[in-house]
């Protein structure tokens, strides 16, 4: 596709498709792309398109981005989810290992630069294993936050120069617990320790009573995204 035929494609899914299911959106786009991808950060919304994408077409590529400070819980469930369904992640890590980080920016960079941190382990890495694929999935829900509350089932992502799949962005987050309750689906037992939205170790804290779901991600500085969605 070119870029009028994308848009044209985009602006035509969005509308036809904003009332239908999550499935109904998976199975558009593995029906329209070869090229796709799912992006997992084995979060409670990502568990749930792996489950439903491994009962469309389980051949389409599911990709991590291994920042090296994930929680031990979410490299289990990362196992426990291959094991599950007989597949396997791929692996994406950033180009720089911890200890070359912090010879070139120092120590900690997350505490004295937190967007650098994210970009050089998140965002870098993100742009390089896109580059491979026409289309990619998501969990981004618009009730996740300010910044998400525009976000359409199906998009084109200006960022990355390619067509992008929201499925659960009309969801709640009861609906994606309903889910996983009733199609006893594996997630990430942190969800269980009052830590609704998990990264990396050093930047995610369990959330208080009453918080923001995503209160704990970059806590006490001003900052609400990584960077991967716009």
């Amino acid at each position: 596709m070119n870029l009028f035929e994308k848009e044209a494609f985009v602006t035509k899914a969005a509308e036809e498709f904003e009332n239908q299911s999550p499935e109904a959106v998976l199975k558009l786009a593995v029906e329209k792309f070869s090229s796709l991808t799912l992006a997992c950060s084995f979060g409670a919304e990502d568990v749930v398109l792996v489950d439903m994408l491994q009962k469309i077409n389980p051949n389409v590529d599911i990709f991590y981005l291994d920042t090296n400070v994930h929680f031990p819980e979410t490299y289990d469930t990362r196992d426990r989810l291959e094991q599950h369904y007989g597949t396997k992640f791929v692996q994406v890590l950033p180009k720089l290992t911890l200890e070359e980080q912090a010879e070139k920016f120092g120590d900690e960079l997350w505490k004295t630069d937190a967007n650098q941190c994210c970009n050089i382990r998140k965002v870098d890495p993100l742009t390089d294993i896109l580059k491979n694929y026409d289309a990619w999935i998501t969990g981004i829900r618009r009730d996740q936050a300010p910044t998400r509350a525009n976000a359409k089932k199906v998009e084109y992502d200006v960022k990355f120069g390619l067509i992008k799949f929201n499925p659960l962005a009309s969801w709640t987050s009861e609906d994606v617990w309903n889910y996983i309750r009733e199609n006893d689906v594996i997630y990430n037992p942190l969800h269980d320790r009052s830590y609704p939205s998990i990264g990396c170790t050093h930047c995610t804290r369990p959330v208080a009573a009453g918080e923001d779901p995503r209160a704990g991600r970059w806590a006490n500085i001003e900052k609400t995204e990584c960077g991967l969605h716009k």
